[in-house]
């Protein structure tokens, strides 16, 4: 077999040359070693500040706002001020209509003084009552003294002492009328000191300096006061300083401590970080949809007014941080190549306990990453300090990038792979 097709190769010299380079080439298409459709991007490891954070969102508050209502009902005639205007304690915000209130007062006026014209009708009185109970008291000791020497008779002396009874009884009766008008006097009095308290009440004042942030009526507007009470304004004391009211999740909420330092930004200002500190832990958890988070009060200066009450401010919670150390990104305790360039050991390896610490580090062939076990300590959401295991300057695996020619629908999305297996 190995004559006859030695014997047609030399008799067919052009064609054997042909079939032995296409039987070449078809060998080289098998062994030749196969392109990478990606490469391993790496970066150092650096020294620098690592954070942990906790982020949340809320509400940014007036340190303290005041509600301004009324205790009278009636018809707002007049209104002074507006929105952000700015009062101050005791300057007048509103007037309601007086005149029924007055009356009220007027009255109570009349009544007082009727019942002092009758308390001193009761006065004069008494001492009626006084003088003819001295008569009385006189008159029975002459027919007591009389009837002692037999010239009056027991009938006499019993009409004197019936006499002195009543006079007496007319003095009670005369002591407790002059009570009764100081009671009405008193209780008129009272009902004067109500009616005038809610005649001052008509005029609507600020109880404390700042910032009209809320008005709730117009001239002419009628007010109710029967079963609560209506708010007419509402004032931010101080808006100089303000608070956010963040609130966080139950997984997060025992990494808060007070005095914690915060930035956040609202969307009015996205390029602007404000920084804050944690003043309040408040214990009471609130439920929405079954999920249970606890409000964060945190204090932040707003010197130059740019906050404004209701903007919603996205918090993030400082709660761990450290400076100089040996970092990697977070990113990197995540990512593993893929399968096919990591060896068995290193895949066993990734099974144990202390798989989550360890990384890998860019060797002579790009293609061949080292597994590298660390010892790490604070993690943040972008960096993790490493106490041991890696130095500065040490290349360290994060993502893939793709190779492949992109397509004009990929031109327009990132074609990075965080990790790959």
């Amino acid at each position: 077999m190995v004559q006859r097709i030695t014997t047609w190769m030399k008799r067919h010299p052009i064609w054997s040359g042909i079939i032995l380079l296409f039987s070449l080439f078809i060998v080289y298409l098998i062994f030749r070693p196969t392109p990478h459709e990606y490469e391993y991007v790496s970066e150092p490891v650096t020294q620098g500040e690592v954070l942990r954070k906790v982020s949340a969102s809320g509400k940014v508050r007036a340190l303290n706002t005041i509600k301004v209502g009324t205790e009278v009902s009636g018809q707002i005639t007049k209104v002074y001020v507006d929105f952000n205007s700015t009062v101050k304690a005791g300057q007048i915000l509103a007037e309601i209509d007086p005149t029924r209130v007055r009356a009220r007062v007027q009255q109570s006026e009349a009544q007082v003084a009727l019942a002092r014209a009758s308390l001193q009708q009761t006065i004069a009185n008494v001492a009626r009552a006084r003088a003819e109970l001295e008569i009385q008291e006189r008159d029975f000791a002459r027919q007591k003294g009389l009837a002692e020497r037999g010239f009056v008779s027991k009938a006499g002396l019993d009409i004197a002492q019936s006499k002195l009874n009543s006079a007496r009884n007319a003095l009670q009766v005369a002591l407790a009328q002059t009570q009764s008008g100081n009671a009405q006097i008193r209780q008129g009095t009272a009902e004067l000191s109500s009616a005038q308290l809610d005649l001052s009440r008509t005029v609507i004042v600020a109880p404390a300096s700042g910032v009209i942030i809320n008005k709730l009526v117009e001239p002419g507007t009628t007010v109710a006061a029967s079963f609560q009470t209506p708010n007419l304004f509402e004032i931010a004391a101080d808006t100089t300083k303000m608070q956010v009211e963040a609130s966080v999740d139950e997984a997060d909420i025992g990494q808060v401590r007070e005095g914690q330092n915060v930035t956040f930004t609202v969307d009015s200002y996205p390029n602007d970080v404000f920084k804050a500190k944690v003043r309040q832990v408040r214990k009471a958890p609130v439920e929405t949809q079954n999920v249970v988070s606890y409000l964060v009060i945190i204090d932040v200066d707003n010197l130059d007014g740019k906050l404004l009450p209701g903007m919603t401010a996205n918090v993030e919670i400082v709660t761990g941080a450290k400076t100089q150390v040996t970092r990697v990104p977070t990113n990197a305790l995540r990512f593993r190549p893929k399968a096919a360039d990591r060896g068995n050991e290193q895949r066993r390896n990734e099974g144990s306990k202390e798989a989550s610490s360890a990384l890998y580090v860019a060797s002579s062939d790009p293609y061949r990453p080292v597994r590298r076990q660390i010892e790490i300590g604070l993690q943040g959401d972008e960096y993790t300090e490493v106490i041991s295991g890696l130095k500065p300057g040490d290349k360290i695996l994060v993502r893939t990038k793709s190779l492949k020619p992109k397509t004009p629908a990929e031109d327009s999305s990132d074609d990075d792979d965080s990790s790959a297996n």
